[in-house]
């Protein structure tokens, strides 16, 4: 009987004890909280630049160096640099005339296309139209690629300009979707506020 009752406390205290224990579920997967800047804008309107541009306060414009290991066709290329957000917006201008507008669309495609398509769950392009009548292609690729924003700008007779953004982390759409989201509305009013000269 005694050996019954000492099995019996042994068993009750095992379990006050740990009822007491704090006890760990496995946590899901989570990504850090990412704090936004407020919108705002400045001005890209430099001497000699056939073009200008609203870009957010928060970026940085560096002007593109380097090409694939060689240098740029002209000085006109430039990157809009989110260090925030390791990310990288690539501006590339070429002048129609120079070089055949024909091909020059045929190259934004390809870009958009066959570089991105073994990745790319799905492609999109839609035409864009600005308040200031410069015509031109929005690219949205959707899953986990390099770039899921891609333009192409135009007056079709002087003026070709291409952009891309980029983010200096493994492609994963979960972990940079809402970066991605925040990004694409200033790419958007890029866009929407150029002008040639």
């Amino acid at each position: 009987m005694s050996h019954l009752l000492k099995s019996l406390s042994l068993i009750c205290l095992i379990v006050l004890f740990g009822c007491n224990s704090d006890y760990t579920v496995g946590k899901k997967r989570g990504y850090f909280k990412i704090e936004f800047p407020e919108k705002s804008y400045r001005q890209f309107d430099q001497p000699g630049y056939p073009y200008s541009f609203e870009y957010p306060t928060y970026s940085n414009i560096i002007k593109d160096t380097a090409f694939f290991e060689s240098k740029p066709e002209n000085p006109w290329w430039i990157n809009i640099d989110f260090p925030q957000f390791a990310a990288r917006v690539y501006i590339s201008y070429k002048e129609i005339g120079k070089n055949k507008f024909d091909s020059l669309v045929n190259d934004a495609f390809k870009m958009s296309y066959k570089q991105h398509t073994y990745k790319a769950s799905a492609i999109e392009d839609s035409e864009i139209v600005t308040p200031n009548e410069i015509h031109g292609m929005y690219f949205t690729l959707m899953g986990n690629t390099a770039t899921a924003n891609q333009f192409f700008l135009t007056d079709s007779t002087k003026h070709f300009m291409r952009g891309a953004l980029y983010f200096a982390a493994t492609p994963n759409e979960d972990s940079i979707g809402i970066v991605n989201d925040f990004l694409k509305k200033d790419l958007f009013h890029l866009i929407n506020s150029l002008r040639w000269k």
